[in-house]
This record gives structure tokens, sequence and C-alpha cells, in this order.
């Protein structure tokens, strides 16, 4: 069974900085795309940072120039570097991972974690 597990939510302040993880079981990061999404209340989940397979980057612009999205493939582990966070910011963080095989899409989220920023 793949899991994907973040941790490193929390409470902090408005310009503050928090820095999420997800481990990931029993699938090889390095052939999928993974990525980072949000959900505010009342709003739709929205991308924030994803890696495709091939290591491209991309950021909602929102985020650019604030948030950094690495991975480490050795550990199996995604990780998303949020700096001068604002109170926008606030949701429900999910570790996503997909891929496009033998006619199929494999799609995998992580259960999220709480961000909450004060202001």
């Amino acid at each position: 069974q793949v899991q994907l597990v973040e941790s490193g939510g929390g409470l902090v302040q408005a310009g503050g900085s928090l820095r999420l993880s997800c481990a990931a079981s029993r699938i090889t990061f390095s052939i999928y795309a993974v990525g980072w999404y949000r959900q505010a209340p009342g709003k739709q989940r929205e991308l924030v940072a994803g890696i495709s397979s091939s290591g491209v980057t991309n950021y909602a612009s929102s985020v650019k120039g604030r948030f950094t999205i690495t991975r480490d493939t050795a550990e199996n582990t995604l990780y998303l570097q949020m700096d001068n966070l604002r109170a926008e910011d606030t949701a429900v963080y999910y570790c996503n991972a997909n891929r496009y095989a033998l006619g199929g899409k494999y799609d995998y989220w992580g259960q999220g974690t709480q961000v909450t920023v004060s202001s």
C-alpha cells in the first residue's frame, strides 16, 4: 500500500517560516511527478508547487519567490520550504504523487497537514 505522510505544519506568525515534509513509502519518487497542493476553507484545492519526474519545478504565482519545493529521491521525501508566510497561506497542505503508466493514472495523496498563519 502506497503511503504519503506529511509533517511540519503548525501555527506561525505572518513573516515566519515553516518546512513541510512528505515521506513516501512503496513508490519510487523519481519516476513520479510530485507536488504540494493546498485547500483553504470554502475554496478549491490548488497546486502550490510541483516537480516533474525530470526535475522541472513550477510554482503558483502567489508563492513564487517565497516557497521552494525540493525532493530527496534517495530518501523518497518531498519538502516545501515556506518563507515570508502570509495569512492567505493558511490552508491544509497535501502531498501528491502521480504518473501515467499502463494506460492508467496512478494518483496518490497524503492525509494533509494544517498550516495556520496569524496576521
